[in-house]
């Protein structure tokens, strides 16, 4: 009897079991789980999408833009004479008189590169790729070349503007209307370092916008870099002029210098922001040039530390008036000699060369807020900026 009722709940237990299986299964709307050799399509697929970011959409949208920059320019060297070491003795001299040395122009090639802003072909790149071409080719990564015509340059800020013809319209980018780059935001480079990949899709570096609003000294070509926009993208010779883009494939700055001891790059790149290509390549576009035709009617200089102890200054700063001629905007601003300009539209002036850099922002008819320093007091003036004539 004993061994019966054993032999029963071992029966209902075993059935149990069954019947709660099945239960589970048939309740279960998902569908049974497949091993992974079953689905090599499907497992591609991820793996592709997995792949695809941010970055390499953005790539792959601007890709299409950049160009390679082919220039041609005729320079003018002093060539010197080989017997002028010989003949400068003071002996030869006085029956032959000084040699001079000869002006002997020249052909010189360089590669840079750019970036289509407008489906007609208009092309950004920097002065010092473009300015002073006398021919101009411009590469596509589909290896079709056009001829550039320059439409304008502008030195000071190390931006032109190309011009080509095509018969269909042209792939380009957009700049971001955010003026302002997120710092560790990420950012890409495009363009041709050293002019290897001619006609050919452009190389990619990725890095992070590693500060903002940088000035560095002006150069020794008087080109003024302000406000730049820092990054550890890789910018190398070549890259010059290609976009700065961010991860909305958005253009937010045009690169342009890096620092480097040895000449590649190391880490430290710059790149003139949006906000300010977009103006000056509008003004290019327009004009052909910017107009830098200022008149304020100031004489002034560096302080030193003898102005600044006469003028009880505890330390030497800002740019010493000289003189205000009669009758100019400076005049009609307020200014007098021995005021000292120690801001400029809310950012302070250390010496000439700052107040330099930053008139170089602005153009005839805007007009500049600015503190001077007056017999001890801060004093603060309205001066509308005028137009040198002739």
């Amino acid at each position: 009897m004993m061994r019966t009722a054993v032999l029963l709940l071992s029966l209902i237990t075993f059935f149990g079991c069954n019947n709660n299986a099945r239960s589970q299964e048939q309740n279960n709307t998902d569908p049974a789980p497949q091993r992974v050799e079953d689905t090599p399509n499907d497992l591609g697929q991820s793996i592709q999408r997995s792949r695809q970011t941010a970055i390499t959409r953005a790539v792959e949208a601007a890709t299409p833009a950049i160009v390679s920059i082919n220039v041609i320019e005729v320079q003018r060297v002093q060539v010197r004479d080989p017997l002028s070491d010989f003949f400068s003795d003071p002996f030869f001299e006085q029956f032959f008189g000084q040699r001079r040395s000869r002006i002997q122009e020249r052909q010189v090639q360089s590669l840079g590169s750019g970036f289509v802003i407008s489906p007609d072909g208009y092309i950004v790149t920097n002065d010092h790729v473009a300015g002073h071409a006398t021919k101009i080719s411009v590469s596509f990564p589909d290896g079709k070349t056009l001829e550039g015509r320059l439409v304008g340059t502008d030195q000071a800020s190390d931006l032109s503007l190309i011009k080509v013809e095509s018969d269909q319209p042209l792939p380009y980018l957009a700049f971001a209307e955010e003026d302002q780059p997120i710092v560790g935001e990420w950012v890409i480079a495009l363009g041709n370092p050293f002019g290897l990949f001619e006609a050919a899709e452009p190389s990619v570096t990725v890095g992070v916008v590693s500060a903002t609003g940088r000035d560095l000294s002006i150069s020794r070509d008087n080109r003024i870099y302000r406000e730049m926009i820092q990054t550890d993208a890789s910018i190398n010779r070549g890259n010059s002029g290609g976009p700065l883009v961010n991860a909305l494939g958005e253009v937010i700055g045009v690169n342009t210098a890096i620092y480097s001891q040895s000449g590649g790059s190391v880490g430290i790149g710059f790149a003139v922001p949006s906000g300010k290509a977009r103006r000056i390549l509008d003004e290019l576009r327009k004009h052909g040039e910017v107009d830098r035709s200022y008149y304020t009617g100031l004489q002034g200089r560096d302080m030193t530390p003898r102005i600044a102890t006469a003028l009880g200054m505890e330390e030497p700063y800002g740019v010493f008036v000289q003189d205000v001629e009669p009758g100019s905007p400076a005049d009609e601003a307020g200014f007098l000699p021995y005021d000292v300009i120690i801001m400029l539209e809310d950012e302070p002036v250390e010496e000439a060369k700052d107040y330099l850099a930053r008139l170089y922002d602005f153009r005839p008819g805007d007009q500049l807020h600015v503190v001077v320093l007056r017999q001890g007091e801060e004093v603060e003036l309205e001066m509308l900026i005028g137009r040198l004539e002739g």
